[in-house]
């Protein structure tokens, strides 16, 4: 009953298993079988120990359906009515038996989502025979089960099908598909099954495929590791000494591990390295190395192991079994791993004897050159026997070498330690008996033949033994010290410097040696010691190239790297002076001016700028400032151009010839003209205060410095009345506000209060809003004055003048008021309205210097010059005549600029009543609203003036006049874009709903174009509904059936808005209007009127043709429409019916290739082909077009 319940697919199970095992039994293989084609252990403790249910245990790797029966019914019965679950793999077999493949391999699918791969599935899905050909009976059981001999692959038994003839072809074609052909999803063979069931046959044909592929990988695989010869592989073998190379597949593992682990280790720049030097090699994925190669622990794990691997074996078959290796019938198993290792400690004892054998050969050749060396020695000791014996007995212990030239260039300042070994004296006994002393007698330790200085040590005393041995046998006793005195490294290491300047000279030979050997990334390390020896050697040469060496120390220093090289410049020009940093420091710069690495060209430039305070004058004004000239104007790296920009800046805070002020303006202009803005925002951050600091010292910051800048300005504008140049007028501009504050520190300085600004007791308080953001230091008022307590002081002064003492006498205040301000505002009269970038940066200066002045500047010298010049009054709001001037930049930028510096309820009532007067001067004096658009698009990208705004607009919704209410609606458009939906529903749109049922036509009809941004670029449904309404009645109330204004402005906006709008309002409301429109444009008879809806028509359907439309819509509208304009161009305009021609073929394929059944609407590859041809056509004309209709004749005339 339980075995019953428990496997209900026992019934088919006996005669398929009949089938695959010709005998009949049903043979189970116990779990300690080992795998197919490897002897059984007969040792193995599993043999006897598993109990016996175990035997029937279903969770072995591939079981067969009978084993499953028997084992799942053998379980219920020992544990009698016990509840149990139907395993998984049951359900499998079942789904694959009949022939539900589909599900088997979703169900296969959610398995290995959950981490629980069945191998009957695997196995199952992973055979391409099981989808190709297939047999009669059902693979399920055939395939999957197991024999006496192990578990088959999928694809031996698909052979064992073909041999035996026993396939049929399936109810669909094989697939053809390749990777290259699957995209074409609509060719898919299986044609009985549905659109879902096709995507997952074609998804299940693309992971076979790759599945191929990489099975033809690993036969890559086992090929690579076949690639040694037999022979050779023995021949390696039979001889240990010589080790086997590396093999292609060895190879690529090892890299494999060496990248995972430099990366698990955080050396990426190495790990970056190590791929790019085998690009040939996926290191993300495991399977390049080798499909069917089990991936080896990671390398520390195999560090851990290697010592301990190979022995754990051999000792578990000694301990468990007590019987010698040779006896074992598994004897494979250990016999590898011993002969292995016997190879591994071979190899060791050959690598250990080739060492000693090197170390000997060294050692030879040290004997050798000492043998030669004594045998000079000897015979120049046997020249000198002739010399006094007092002479002789100073020499004895010396050596007659070339130390002793060396030690005369030493000034005798050496103790020379070879001479403590006595290995010397005995051969000068043994040449000179005569002059030998008693052994017990000491000798003198110090050997220089000239008189020692005051400072030195006096000669070391030896304590000597008490013996009686030979000189002879002393000497050959003392030979075998191991020292080698011969080298120059020896001969140094045998001398002791013992004063500060032999010290010096010491390292001056040493550090040149010293240097290469360091690693790049240590070498900072031996600043100090180079800078060191540098300041102290006594020989000009040694200096130099100890400095060449600190410039050359790293190959492409680092910043950190920098900076130290450069600290170290600095506290050796603190220490030399400048006559030397101009002899040793600047010539060292000079050679890597033009340095291939833009690294070393950037320690030259900031080494200009840091030792600065360190040069002579003369030198700084000319030889460093002609450097840095030369690399501002000729470096290609734009660091180094920064770096210079900043050095230059220094170099100007320490120039005291007032003859390079030209220089420094020439080269000012040229870092502001600069195309990296690194370097543009190094100008204004360091250069242009410095030099503005240095013109002020000179007195011409007011009347040569700013005034050539408003020049240049003036000059730019007089000569762009066709074209201005935005980006010179930008230079100049952002130049001359970035002098705004040493302008002002200049009239604080120059104040007539500044004698009585002494600061006693507690200093007043600056408000954190009273300046702009400077953009850095150098550009803080308070730096620039000395301190912000000083500068809170000349505040409360500057503030009490103006509102009580006013301006007598101030000529630094009163050149701002009557020369700077009064140009300023003349230029601004002078820009092009339209020109956003310029207002933009007007506004901002005006606002600088608003804030800077501060507020009773603004109000009191400010706003009076600007009003007097806009005469906005109330005796002139409704004249025609008189102001020109509003319609200018000065209107945007005093509102923008002036009127928004301060925030207050005043400040805010005073920008609302000049933007009202002037919507109403402009609306009635019928004068472009230009002027009027950039105050509310430069106003609009600030939210903090969105209710101001639309303050302003309300009060033209409800105005008298209907020019006002038009202006009004207008100005909706332009402020629809920047505000938040809220304020829209709340207040914009009921604003528009008020003007469009207004009793004027042209007031309705000017609010068209605000609908339309709102449809653009809102997203609430309620919304979208109302506007969609509006428009609606616009276009189907018969009172605007022949309003053609009316029908032009609608036109107009649906191809503005169309390509950005809801796709839905696109669909259901646009094409379809449009295709209205242009039918009863077909009948209209005013010639003009019909001229003017066709051109603004093929305009919104040039727009519209860009955007998806289904086909529906194609049919129904647009190619109508389209049609409908075509009949409409063929008599007043060829040239566009050329253009609707194509656009009208082009529609009309993408219909036909949709019937012939592609999916989504898209074209197939041979019409896209076709289509891109003509749209890139199409839209090259397009882009030529203008709207001017002698101007579309020219652009489509037809070739002659």
């Amino acid at each position: 009953m339980a075995a019953g319940s428990v496997n209900p697919f026992n019934l088919s199970d006996s005669e398929e298993e009949t089938e695959r095992r010709p005998d009949g039994a049903d043979i189970e293989r116990s779990p300690s079988d080992g795998p197919q084609g490897q002897s059984t252990n007969p040792f193995s403790p599993q043999a006897d120990s598993e109990p016996a249910v175990l035997l029937l245990s279903s969770t072995r790797t591939s079981p067969s359906v009978e084993g499953i029966s028997v084992s799942t019914a053998a379980a219920a019965a020992v544990g009698g009515n016990a509840e149990t679950r139907l395993p998984v793999d049951v359900i499998a077999a079942q789904l694959l038996r009949d022939q539900y493949i589909l599900t088997a391999l979703e169900f296969h699918t959610e398995l290995l989502e959950a981490g629980r791969e069945l191998p009957r599935l695997r196995d199952y899905f992973s055979n391409p025979g099981n989808f190709e050909r297939q047999s009669g009976t059902p693979p399920a059981c055939k395939e999957q089960g197991l024999g006496p001999g192990g578990a088959l692959t999928a694809q031996v038994q698909d052979r064992k099908r073909r041999k035996n003839g026993a396939v049929h072809v399936l109810d669909r074609a094989g697939s053809i598909s390749t990777l290259d052909s699957l995209d074409f999803a609509r060719y898919s063979d299986d044609g009985n099954r549905e659109s879902d069931e096709k995507v997952a046959v074609l998804e299940f044909e693309l992971r076979k495929a790759k599945e191929t592929i990489q099975a033809l990988r690993a036969n890559l695989t086992q090929a690579a590791e076949c690639d040694n010869p037999s022979q050779e592989r023995k021949n390696f073998k039979s001889s240990p000494e010589i080790q086997e190379p590396i093999r292609s597949l060895e190879k690529r593992a090892l890299n494999f591990l060496v990248n995972e682990y430099l990366l698990k280790n955080e050396y990426k720049l190495s790990a970056i390295t190590f791929s790019d030097e085998n690009d040939d090699q996926d290191f993300e994925l495991w399977d390049d190395v080798g499909l069917n190669i089990p991936k080896p622990p990671d390398l520390v794990q195999l560090y851990r192991n290697c010592g301990n691997s190979m022995l754990s074996l051999r000792e578990t078959v000694d301990v468990a079994v007590g019987v010698e290796a040779g006896e074992l019938a598994g004897d494979c198993i250990s016999q590898q791993p011993m002969q292995k290792t016997e190879t591994i400690q071979q190899t060791e004892v050959v690598e250990e004897l080739e060492y000693q054998i090197s170390l000997l050969n060294n050692e030879k050749q040290t004997l050798a050159e000492q043998i030669k060396k004594l045998q000079s020695e000897i015979q120049e000791l046997k020249k000198n026997v002739s010399a006094p014996l007092s002479v002789a007995m100073e020499m004895g212990q010396s050596r007659l070498d070339s130390a002793e030239d060396r030690a005369s260039l030493d000034n005798g300042q050496y103790l020379d330690i070879r001479r403590v070994t006595g290995q010397e004296e005995g051969k000068d006994t043994s040449a000179n008996p005569a002059s030998a002393p008693a052994p017990a007698t000491p000798t003198p330790h110090h050997s220089k033949l000239k008189s020692q200085p005051p400072y030195s040590k006096e000669p070391v005393q030896l304590d000597r033994p008490n013996r009686k041995l030979s000189p002879a046998f002393q000497q050959a006793l003392l030979s075998f010290c191991r020292m080698s005195a011969d080298s120059r490294l020896g001969s140094e290491v045998s001398r002791i410097a013992d004063s500060e300047e032999s010290v010096m000279l010491m390292l001056g030979r040493c550090l040149p040696h010293i240097v290469p050997n360091v690693l790049l990334a240590k070498r900072e390390e031996l600043i100090p010691l180079i800078l060191c020896t540098a300041c102290l050697h006594p020989e000009p040469k040694e200096r130099d190239q100890l400095l060449h060496i600190l410039f050359n120390l790293i190959k492409r220093p680092d910043d950190e790297q920098r900076q130290m090289i450069l600290t170290g410049c600095v506290a050796f020009a603190r220490h030399v002076g400048p006559t030397r940093v101009e002899a040793e420091l600047l010539p060292q710069c000079w050679e890597q001016i033009n340095h291939k690495y833009p690294e070393r060209r950037l320690l030259v430039a900031e080494a200009c700028g840091a030792l600065a305070p360190y040069l002579p004058k003369e030198i700084r004004s000319s030889l460093v400032l002609s450097m840095l000239q030369q690399m501002l104007a000729e470096d290609k790296a734009d660091l180094v151009r920064e770096a210079v920009v900043k050095s230059l800046g220094i170099i100007m805070a320490y120039i005291d010839d007032p003859d390079k002020y030209s220089q420094g303006f020439e080269m000012m202009l040229l870092s502001l003209g600069d195309p990296s803005e690194r370097v543009v925002n190094a100008t204004h951050q360091v250069f242009i205060p410095a030099f503005a600091a240095w013109t002020t010292e000179l007195g011409n910051l007011q009347s040569l410095l700013i005034p050539s800048l408003l020049s240049r300005i003036e000059k730019l504008l007089k000569q762009g009345e066709h074209g201005l140049d935005e980006h010179k007028l930008h230079m100049f501009l952002s130049a001359l506000q970035s002098m705004i504050p040493p302008l002002f520190a200049v009239v604080l300085q120059n104040a007539p209060f500044t004698s009585r600004a002494k600061l006693q007791g507690e200093a007043p308080t600056i408000e954190v809003t009273r300046f702009p953001r400077p953009a850095s230091p150098l550009q803080d008022v308070a730096t620039i004055v000395g301190s912000r307590e000083q500068l809170a002081l000349l505040l409360q002064l500057y503030d009490h003048q103006l509102v009580h003492e006013g301006t007598t006498g101030w000529d630094s205040l009163l050149w701002v008021v009557n020369q700077l301000l009064p140009q300023l505002i003349e230029i601004v009269g002078r820009i092009n309205v339209t020109s956003s970038t310029c207002v933009h940066e007007f506004s901002r200066f005006f606002w600088r210097l608003c804030r800077t002045f501060g507020k009773i500047f603004t109000n009191t010298k400010v706003k009076p010059q600007f009003q007097e010049i806009l005469r906005l009054s109330e005796e002139n709001v409704d004249a025609s005549d008189g102001n020109g001037i509003l319609t200018k930049a000065t209107v945007p930028i005093y509102a923008t600029g002036v009127l928004t510096c301060y925030n207050q309820d005043e400040d805010r009532k005073l920008l609302v009543g000049f933007l009202e007067d002037v919507m109403t001067t402009l609306s009635l004096s019928h004068a472009p609203l230009d002027s009027l658009k950039a105050s509310f698009v430069e106003l609009g990208a600030n939210p903090a003036y969105h209710e101001l705004l639309l303050t302003v607009l309300w009060y033209g919704v409800v105005h008298t006049s209907a020019l006002v209410r038009c202006t009004a609606a207008r100005m909706f458009e332009l402020l629809v874009k920047g505000v938040n939906e809220t304020l829209v529903a709340q207040r914009v749109v009921p604003a528009l709903i008020t003007l469009s049922s207004d009793p004027e036509i042209s007031v309705r009809i000017s609010t068209i174009p605000a609908f339309g941004t709102i449809m653009e670029t809102v997203t609430q449904k309620e919304l979208l509904e109302r506007v969609k309404m509006q428009l609606a009645s616009f276009l189907e109330d018969p009172q605007y059936q022949d309003q053609h204004s009316l029908h032009m402005e609608i036109i107009k906006t649906f191809g503005r808005v169309g390509p950005n709008a809801e796709p839905r309002f696109r669909d259901e409301f646009v094409l379809p209007h449009l295709h209205k429109l242009a039918l009863a444009n077909n009948v209209q008879t005013a010639e003009n009127k019909r001229i003017d809806i066709a051109t603004q028509l093929f305009e919104a359907y040039s727009a519209l043709s860009c955007c998806f439309i289904s086909e529906d819509l194609m049919v129904n509208h647009f190619l109508p429409g389209l049609r409908c304009l075509r009949a409409d161009m063929e008599h007043f305009s060829p040239e566009h019916e050329v253009i609707l021609s194509s656009m009208i073929k082009e529609c009309e394929l993408k219909v036909e290739n949709k019937g012939v059944g592609e999916a989504q609407g898209s074209m197939s590859i041979a019409a896209s082909l076709v289509g891109e041809d003509a749209k890139t056509k199409f839209l090259s004309k397009m882009g030529q077009l203008t709207t001017s209709g002698a101007m579309l004749a020219n652009v489509f005339q037809r070739k002659k």
